[in-house]
């Protein structure tokens, strides 16, 4: 099973276009200092033809052309993308579906909050029905990922539900401290290869490891796990936002309720952050967080990375 990282960063990409924070000006200079970063997706795939996309991100057109697995090459019109599974219905991880609107045979796979999101926008429609079908992603439920035509194409998925919060378009400020969140907002995913014990954990938006999830990744062989903030603070010290992570739905790295400090005992084999905002420290190649990360047995994905299990 292949997994090709198409993007790395959180909303906004790295550097983001409005963004004159340290680590945004180090990636601008493009001294080696920071390396560029586009929006969180990866793309999976069994048998290195027919590919899944786990998130459409807003630079999705530039994603598939830095990767060549992802190019068309039969024909007048085609390509190896025969599915598409939506982790939440945030801005980064939907965006690039109107990328995918141009008459191209695939099959959408979400949870039933997630569809009705894009359903509830006219903008979506431009994905023809004709071409693209809508399927319902159940959570606790292994399900084969399958193309438009109902052929499976090597992978199944199971969706659970992580603590996260509905997206930002969505939040309901009437409804209280969760602005509204309820099950299938954010949703992680143990993606295996048909007929393998090949599996991996992909999550890139969760809040914090609760006992169900801390028990489901226990020995897991990898997980790309959610890697927004270093520090739960750090955009409200940096005069970025006043949002902390914890408002935005997203654990931090760092400190006794991060991430780092809750896989520590998981066993897991290989851990990679992913979905990482312009703000994070850890985006510098040298910074003391950065070798903290690594000293912790962590990864930071970079857009162009491939893995395979």
């Amino acid at each position: 099973m292949r997994i090709l990282v198409l993007g790395s960063a959180a909303g906004g990409g790295f550097p983001q276009w409005n963004c004159n924070c340290e680590v945004c000006r180090a990636a601008r200079a493009d001294d080696g200092r920071a390396v560029a970063r586009t929006q969180s997706s990866i793309a999976v795939s069994a048998d290195g033809e027919r590919w899944a996309l786990f998130n459409a991100s807003p630079d999705m057109r530039q994603q598939i052309n830095d990767n060549p697995a992802l190019h068309p090459r039969v024909g007048a019109r085609h390509s190896p993308i025969s599915s598409v599974v939506l982790t939440n219905a945030d801005v980064d991880h939907v965006a690039g579906l109107l990328t995918l609107r141009e008459r191209q045979p695939l099959a959408l796979y979400a949870s039933a909050r997630v569809h009705g999101a894009l359903d509830a926008n006219p903008i979506f429609k431009v994905l023809n029905p004709d071409f693209v079908e809508r399927r319902p992603l159940p959570v606790e439920c292994a399900q084969e990922l399958c193309d438009r035509d109902g052929m499976g194409i090597g992978l199944s998925v199971e969706a659970f539900a992580v603590p996260g919060k509905v997206a930002l378009y969505l939040e309901n400020p009437e409804a209280g401290a969760n602005f509204g969140t309820a099950e299938g907002d954010t949703i992680g995913l143990c993606v295996r290869q048909t007929g393998s014990d090949n599996a991996f954990f992909y999550i890139p938006g969760c809040a914090a490891l609760d006992p169900p999830l801390t028990a489901r990744l226990k020995g897991a062989d990898l997980v790309l796990f959610d890697g927004t903030l270093y520090r739960d603070q750090e955009m409200v010290s940096g005069g970025l936002s006043p949002k902390t992570g914890q408002r935005m739905g997203h654990i931090s790295m760092s400190g006794p309720g991060g991430s780092i400090s809750a896989f520590s005992g998981l066993l897991v084999d290989r851990r990679v952050f992913i979905h990482i905002n312009n703000s994070n420290p850890v985006l510098l190649e040298h910074s003391p967080e950065r070798q903290e990360v690594e000293r912790a047995g962590w990864e930071i994905a970079v857009d162009g990375q491939e893995i395979e299990i």
